[in-house]
């Protein structure tokens, strides 16, 4: 069973969910261990380790979501891979990305110069217009793995240079390759290449372990073999069951005894991120195609997921904010919970606002002046123009 057009996959937003939180948590334990605060004392280790050592793989299990929709949402719009028009391609893009992506570095250019603390690029990393030509070129990890790590809110720009360096050559390579098995052979070398890119290929460099392009694009590619997957086959109700549960197990296993995984030597192959991706792959199979629905009481973090995008980019100016709010009380171990559950529910509302208000609307008024000058270039375009306006309410 098909989603109907225009509706979400519920489940998928369950993912993104699920990543975001797992990055939060992530960089509020960050700020309490560089305050140190003791809080993790007397907890076993997996269970710190699964409640906020996570980021990582909330991070892998989005790529894998992004690669899906993009190729789901390309197959939807041009038919097939080889009829994607990279300058629409391009545009989609840039009207999801940039509106919120200039906006945040403009804030942080200001911040910068106004000497807030936080938001200061030394010059030891290149200074402001260093940071500025990075996060315009998607190369922030490159910096990073060379320099030294950026301030919190521009670090996080490191996942969108390895995302949107994939998505630079995704519609030329797919309207290239897209006909026969080359472009399956090109993702799949991505796949193979992800674990050597988080070990052999790291050559030491700690950061660049985590923040390479090859080593998130594997998560990416799966995500992209996936739409095109699920678009050819029909699983049986039982195969449906199987192919979900199988993904929950390797995601559980990833993320709730990811010490095991390490001890199997997971981590020290590289293979740790993989078996997330091929998990959130599974599970993006079975939901697409169930068209699974959640109950009203998981909304929240149904919208948690939707405004992921959002959440991530304004997030640490919540982290920081709120987390100064706890310094100045004394950092009291009690209030510890109430800091986690704080910043979730002020960077939840924070991403609903500004997609509600600023990101949505200039998204849809780049996709709408789009859709108009093509309409002025001829009827020929009518079919496709139609098939745009039906479908613009993307996942991502």
């Amino acid at each position: 069973m098909k989603a109907p057009i225009g509706q979400r996959l519920q489940g998928v937003d369950v993912l993104r969910g699920l990543a975001i939180l797992f990055v939060l948590m992530n960089h509020i334990n960050m700020r309490l261990r560089f305050a140190k605060v003791p809080y993790t004392e007397g907890l076993p280790d997996q269970l710190v380790t699964s409640l906020v050592w996570n980021g990582q793989r909330g991070v892998q299990i989005s790529f894998a979501v992004s690669g899906f929709l993009i190729t789901a949402t390309s197959l939807r719009r041009w038919g097939s891979l080889p009829l994607v028009r990279p300058g629409g391609f391009y545009l989609m893009r840039f009207a999801r990305i940039a509106p919120l992506l200039l906006l945040l570095l403009g804030v942080l250019t200001a911040l910068h110069l106004a000497h807030v603390e936080h938001f200061v690029i030394s010059e030891k990393t290149g200074g402001l217009p260093r940071a500025l030509l990075a996060a315009l070129t998607f190369h922030v990890n490159i910096l990073e793995a060379r320099r030294g790590y950026l301030p919190g809110n521009w670090d996080i720009l490191w996942s969108l240079s390895v995302e949107e360096m994939f998505y630079l050559f995704f519609p030329v390579v797919a309207r290239l390759l897209g006909r026969g098995k080359l472009f399956i052979v090109m993702l799949l070398g991505f796949v193979a290449l992800g674990p050597f890119a988080r070990t052999v290929l790291t050559q030491g460099n700690e950061t660049w372990k985590e923040y390479s392009y090859l080593g998130g694009m594997d998560a990416i590619a799966l995500g992209c073999l996936t739409a095109p997957l699920v678009s050819r086959l029909r699983f049986s109700r039982t195969g449906l069951w199987t192919v979900c549960t199988s993904g929950v197990v390797l995601l559980v296993f990833s993320l709730c005894f990811s010490l095991q995984g390490e001890a199997w030597g997971l981590e020290r192959t590289g293979l740790d991120m993989t078996v997330v991706a091929v998990g959130t792959c599974m599970v993006i199979a079975a939901v697409a195609q169930s068209n699974w629905r959640g109950p009203r009481i998981i909304s929240p973090f149904l919208r948690l997921g939707e405004r992921s995008y959002e959440v991530y980019l304004t997030h640490m100016f919540v982290v920081f904010g709120v987390f100064q709010l706890f310094e100045r009380a004394g950092k009291p171990m009690w209030a510890v919970p109430a800091l986690f559950i704080g910043v979730i529910v002020a960077a939840g509302l924070l991403g609903e606002v500004v997609a509600r208000f600023y990101s949505e609307p200039l998204n849809q008024l780049i996709r709408q002046r789009w859709r108009d000058r093509n309409t002025a270039q001829g009827p020929g375009l009518e079919a496709e123009r139609a098939d745009v306006a039906a479908r613009d309410r993307d996942q991502r």
